[in-house]
């Protein structure tokens, strides 16, 4: 199954009031795990950057100035995300935004029901309590020291370790942790793998036990196998 997540960076917060896209970054993951495939782009918005904007993120004017507008990159993003679920903290406000910047160049949508929203599912799982990225990384003990600003791609980066404890930890348990042959497992007990009833039948030929009992008698008495 692949999966994008993704964030980004805007002049403020309503498209429709003249806001544009910066920024955006996103992370490819294949069965919840990062491919290493990522898309990352600064865009120029054509305005200029509020004061209130660039203290979140310090994407000013002057470095925007000679990057793409979105026109030049829309498409190679769309092509990016294809049909894949995108998993993005507080998506009502990045699909906004995404969709804005999509429609105004007659570009195909991105549904709706694509996006998938870890601050819903924070704020499901753990009702009441902060859900900010910063504040699920201190519940995770996820490492966001490299997190002075807003940025898109290291945004998304952390984003795919949170998502990966949202739903579950970050390893994979092949459904070990619930069942074990068919019957459910507590699980606050100690178990352990037990020996078998009956122990499995040799697959060694007498051919091969003999060629090994041969290369043992070779080896003299300190072999090992005579101990």
């Amino acid at each position: 199954m692949r999966e994008i997540v993704l964030d980004t960076e805007t002049t403020g917060f309503e498209p429709e009031q003249g806001d544009r896209i910066v920024e955006i970054g996103a992370v490819e993951l294949m069965g919840h795990v990062p491919t290493g495939k990522t898309f990352h782009v600064y865009i120029n918005p054509e305005r200029s950057m509020p004061d209130e904007a660039f203290q979140v993120h310090g994407l000013g004017d002057d470095f925007l100035r000679d990057k793409p507008k979105f026109a030049a990159v829309g498409q190679d993003f769309l092509d990016f995300v294809g049909d894949a679920k995108m998993i993005i903290h507080n998506a009502a406000f990045d699909m906004k935004f995404l969709n804005a910047e999509l429609k105004w160049l007659g570009l195909r949508q991105l549904p709706w029901d694509q996006a998938i929203d870890t601050l819903a599912i924070a704020r499901q799982r753990f009702p009441g309590s902060p859900a900010s990225l910063d504040a699920l990384c201190r519940r995770f003990g996820i490492d966001n020291s490299n997190r002075t600003l807003h940025g898109a791609l290291l945004d998304s980066e952390i984003l795919a370790e949170v998502y990966l404890e949202l739903i579950g930890g970050r390893q994979p348990d092949f459904g070990l942790s619930s069942q074990s042959g068919g019957k459910n497992v507590d699980q606050n007990s100690n178990w352990r793998p037990q020996p078998r009833p009956v122990a499995l039948p040799s697959r060694v030929t007498d051919e091969e036990a003999a060629a090994h009992a041969a290369f043992v008698e070779k080896l003299g008495d300190g072999a090992v196998w005579k101990a």
